[in-house]
């Protein structure tokens, strides 16, 4: 028996919902064959307001999978070795891999390009911007990623000769990338003392004239055929090192590890000498991990607030030092002149040995012995200079009164950048 009811009931699900449906237009983006990898990633970073973001390593991966080669497999493994056996490693990204690929794969064709008569303006250039690494094949993920490995490997034990031991500590993740290619380039002739003086000299003018910021692939581009070719004596200054500069001032103003060039400074200090407190050893690998060596105020937090010593000056890297952990629960609040000799006798040793390892990192004996913190901060900030001078082997312009009491310049003082919550405060002894 027809039931007009149930049949009026279908007729409108039909007109308010089914044929709503047929008429509602979805919008739909047609990417062809043709369509370039790079357009394709961005065409889905504008569309893709929620997930996870498809970056270049993503891409890559699903244009090798198409080829029947799974990238991320193979970068898993990779990842694995590197960051378990190399501590100062555990920041690098997979589109760092890729930045060092691109980089030695451009290069290498842009070598061929000038090899077979092309002028220097027409060859190729050497690149790591999206686009190129977009345009890597399989193939050059089979030729180069070996290699590339051994790079970044190279370039941690070349850090670790920096006294640069954690990911938490390097200046810059970015300048991973052109150090690793120059290794793989440079082969056996990255090898020697010279060849690392050079590097070192472009790593450090690298990180103390904070150029390593921002969106920095062109640089890559410059930095990997131009430190080369100094390490072979083929050419002048990089421009990295011919742009790198240091201000005096900017020792007032490196507080936390929010700047490169503070935690370059303090691995510098390292490198340079400075002796650990209690052994009066290097700080090497097995003392920094062991002794759990970070920074830490030289005269405390505690003392300068009770002296009236603004925030801004106290924090200043210029009274910081890499200090053990038991070393700084010595220090506790108190003053040098009282802490010093505590840490003599935890060490066994007298006054003489404990200046040697004061100079070690920089501080005037005297002056910290005698609770003049104002004679101590302009001392240390000269020998600090020099130490930056040193390894850039670039003059820095003095302002002879810029850390005396009462000259230290307001706009320094003031709002110091933000603590980093990590870095450890000393704990004041009663």
């Amino acid at each position: 028996k027809h039931d007009a009811t149930k049949s009026d009931l279908f007729d409108r699900f039909e007109a308010e919902v089914i044929d709503r449906f047929k008429q509602y237009q979805v919008p739909v983006i047609e990417l062809k064959k043709e369509t370039p990898k790079e357009a394709v990633c961005l065409v889905f970073e504008r569309v893709n307001t929620g997930g996870v973001a498809l970056n270049v390593f993503e891409l890559l991966t699903a244009s090798f999978a198409a080829e029947d080669y799974q990238l991320r497999d193979d970068w898993n493994l990779r990842e694995q070795r590197l960051k378990d056996q190399h501590p100062v490693l555990r920041s690098l990204q997979n589109d760092d891999f890729l930045q060092a690929i691109s980089l030695l794969v451009t290069q290498m064709r842009r070598r061929e390009a000038l090899s077979t008569g092309a002028t220097a303006d027409s060859a190729p250039g050497i690149s790591c911007k999206r686009k190129d690494i977009l345009k890597l094949e399989v193939a050059d993920w089979k030729a180069w990623a070996d290699r590339v490995e051994a790079g970044f490997v190279r370039a941690a034990r070349f850090l670790y000769a920096q006294k640069i031991f954690k990911a938490r500590d390097l200046p810059y993740r970015t300048q991973l990338v052109p150090l690793a290619a120059m290794f793989v380039d440079l082969g056996k002739d990255g090898e020697t003392e010279g060849a690392r003086q050079k590097i070192a000299r472009w790593y450090w003018c690298g990180v103390l004239g904070e150029l390593y910021g921002g969106a920095i692939e062109s640089r890559f581009a410059r930095d990997l055929p131009e430190v080369v070719a100094l390490v072979q004596g083929d050419a002048g200054e990089p421009i990295t090192i011919q742009e790198s500069s240091f201000q005096s001032g900017r020792l007032l103003t490196l507080r936390t590890r929010n700047s490169a060039a503070y935690k370059g400074l303090y691995a510098l200090l390292m490198r340079d000498g400075g002796r650990d407190f209690r052994t009066g050893e290097p700080i090497e690998a097995q003392t920094f991990f062991d002794d759990k060596v970070d920074i830490h105020h030289i005269f405390p937090e505690k003392w300068c607030k009770t002296a009236e010593i603004k925030a801004g000056t106290y924090n200043s890297v210029i009274n910081k030092t890499a200090l053990a952990a038991r070393t700084n629960r010595q220090i506790g609040g108190r003053a040098p002149s009282k802490y010093l000799p505590a840490v003599e006798k935890a060490a066994g040793v007298g006054a003489e040995r404990m200046n040697e390892i004061l100079r070690s990192h920089c501080i005037a004996p005297t002056e910290l012995r005698g609770d003049r913190f104002w004679e101590f901060y302009a001392a240390r900030a000269e020998e600090l200079l020099q130490r930056i001078e040193g390894a850039t082997g670039k003059t820095i312009t003095r302002e002879p009164e810029m850390f005396r009491a009462g000259v230290v310049a307001e706009a320094y003082d003031e709002g110091p950048e933000e603590w980093d919550a990590e870095e450890p405060l000393e704990q004041a002894l009663s």
